[in-house]
């Protein structure tokens, strides 16, 4: 019961920090005057292939997640991977941080595979992906040095959270007492002769993390997060041509933009709701954007992006148990 008061008050938090964050983005802006904008000034033809860059990325992290259980001799279907996967993302809009577990948890119930071992690839995915992440903005940093200063400049309050949050004592304090509070735990129980679940779940955890640093098709693993990334960043300027004031920027400004935009994401909120609008108006502005046309460009942007997930998810939400009415991992197809 605790629990789920827990669940559904930190679900009200983040919805209202989201909705907050949107509000102060696009309290002064004239929704009618958005409206015929996006009705009238909007190739989206653009938009649609924007949204053929998304699904590749989706299918490509699909083939990766398989490509990372193959060590463990794990071989999960295609269709169940990816509906896994497409469902991760559905539930990470209802609730942050929700759709590892999500997409771990339908593999566990309809290919048998132990949860920490699914959970651990997925957690040494998130690695890897913010390793690229890193790269890119290194990558932005350097070619849009002075871009990069401009931004800081206006917004002194997202390097100062930045610092602070390091700074903090109480984070440092709460990372450093849970691993004793682990480490002690574990102790106890092995002086006791007993093998505790923690110890079973540590284990799976550890052999998923070292199934990707074994696996024999490494190189594509590479390709494929080198590829998911690419696509990222095409999904995201392939929309600058749908707006006459965004089609002439260059790659370069895409480049920025994804970045930024990527951090905003970061932000404890569906969809980084607000906080990638705010991000993606201001990389914009760096370019001489309208804070008026940056905030129309973020909103549909953001709102086609979400959208795909949304119908996607859902409809392999529908899907997985109809497909798998008469599968079992064990045996295949009945």
């Amino acid at each position: 019961m605790k629990k789920k008061i827990f669940n559904i008050l930190k679900y009200i938090t983040f919805t209202t920090l989201g909705v907050v964050m949107f509000w102060l983005v696009y309290r002064e802006q004239d929704f009618n005057d958005i409206w015929q904008t996006l009705s009238n000034d909007v190739n989206y033809t653009w938009v649609i292939i924007s949204l053929v860059f998304g699904l590749l990325s989706h299918i490509s992290r699909t083939l990766r997640w398989k490509i990372a259980l193959e060590p463990l001799n794990e071989h999960p279907r295609t269709s169940n991977t990816f509906i896994a996967v497409m469902s991760g993302y559905f539930m990470n809009l209802l609730l942050p941080r929700m759709g590892e577990f999500a997409r771990c948890g339908l593999l566990t119930k309809y290919e048998k595979i132990p949860f920490s071992k699914l959970f651990g690839t997925v957690v040494t995915e998130r690695i890897i992906d913010m390793i690229m992440l890193l790269l890119i903005l290194l990558m932005a940093f350097i070619l849009q040095f002075d871009q990069i200063v401009i931004f800081g400049k206006n917004n002194p309050q997202i390097t100062e959270n930045l610092q602070n949050l390091f700074k903090s004592p109480l984070l440092w304090i709460l990372l450093i007492g849970t691993i004793v509070s682990l480490v002690i735990y574990i102790r106890i129980t092995k002086k006791r002769g007993k093998r505790n679940k923690f110890e079973a779940i540590l284990y799976d955890f550890a052999s998923g993390i070292k199934s990707v640093l074994s696996m024999k098709r490494y190189k594509a693993y590479i390709a494929h997060t080198i590829f998911i990334w690419f696509m990222y960043y095409l999904m995201l300027y392939t929309v600058f041509f749908s707006f006459d004031f965004t089609s002439h920027l260059p790659p370069l400004a895409g480049l920025l933009t994804f970045v930024l935009a990527s951090f905003g994401m970061v932000v404890p909120v569906q969809g980084g709701i607000g906080a990638w609008h705010f991000m993606v108006e201001n990389a914009l502005g760096l370019y001489g954007i309208e804070s008026t046309n940056g905030k129309i460009f973020a909103l549909l942007a953001h709102s086609s992006m979400n959208l795909m997930v949304v119908v996607c998810g859902g409809i392999c939400l529908i899907l997985i148990p109809i497909i798998n009415r008469n599968y079992n991992p064990l045996r295949g197809n009945s």
